[in-house]
């Protein structure tokens, strides 16, 4: 069975590490531009249960059968302080920001991350919100560690460059300009044409994703 669910409501020890415990945007002071480059699974635990109190959701995680295709991340840039670190400048306090997205290696380019972009703007305009932002990179090949989603699939999904960079432009998108948000994005995911998994894994922790 496939679904898409709340991340504060999701298994994190079934986020690909070091995913679950990644305090990356969360650190006020910089880091490297790297996934994992701060980790504390207790604390990110508390962050996301802290901005879901605060402010609402803060991410959204397809799952099949209880494992995770993947998830996006997104939340006002108060709760990012990383972003005050990036070289293309601080994002707009007012706009939420798209964080980082991570598909599952057996799960990519089978319409995943569109999907879950899809759910992130459509729940983000249902609470309200006109516009959203997001960092991206220019680079290309492994995603695994990258902070960012990609500016090439931004760019497909509606995004424009709101503030130009060679390595990490900040994205902007109106939400009023995109499709429906009536699709029915389980029937969509359920209708994705993914290879057969394979039976459920140990779920990595931290200390073995160390590297």
């Amino acid at each position: 069975m496939r679904k898409i669910i709340g991340l504060s409501v999701a298994d994190r020890d079934r986020l690909p590490a070091p995913c679950a415990g990644c305090l990356y945007w969360e650190s006020a002071d910089a880091l490297p531009f790297e996934c994992g480059a701060r980790c504390d699974e207790a604390r990110a635990n508390e962050n996301v249960r802290i901005i879901a109190a605060e402010w609402g959701e803060c991410g959204r995680v397809a799952l099949e059968d209880g494992e995770v295709l993947g998830f996006i991340k997104y939340a006002p840039p108060a709760y990012a302080p990383q972003s005050r670190h990036l070289p293309v400048g601080p994002p707009d306090a007012g706009v939420p920001l798209i964080t980082c997205m991570h598909i599952d290696l057996e799960a990519r380019r089978k319409g995943v991350g569109g999907l879950l972009l899809r759910a992130a703007m459509r729940d983000l305009a249902q609470r309200g919100e006109k516009t959203v932002q997001a960092y991206a990179t220019t680079a290309r090949g492994d995603m695994s560690h990258v902070p960012v989603v990609g500016v090439e699939f931004l760019l497909r999904n509606g995004f424009t460059v709101a503030r130009p960079h060679p390595l990490v432009p900040l994205l902007r998108v109106d939400l009023k300009s995109l499709v429906s948000w009536t699709e029915n994005l389980e029937a969509v995911l359920d209708s994705l044409r993914l290879p057969v998994r394979a039976p459920r894994r140990e779920p990595v922790t931290l200390s073995k994703a160390r590297r």
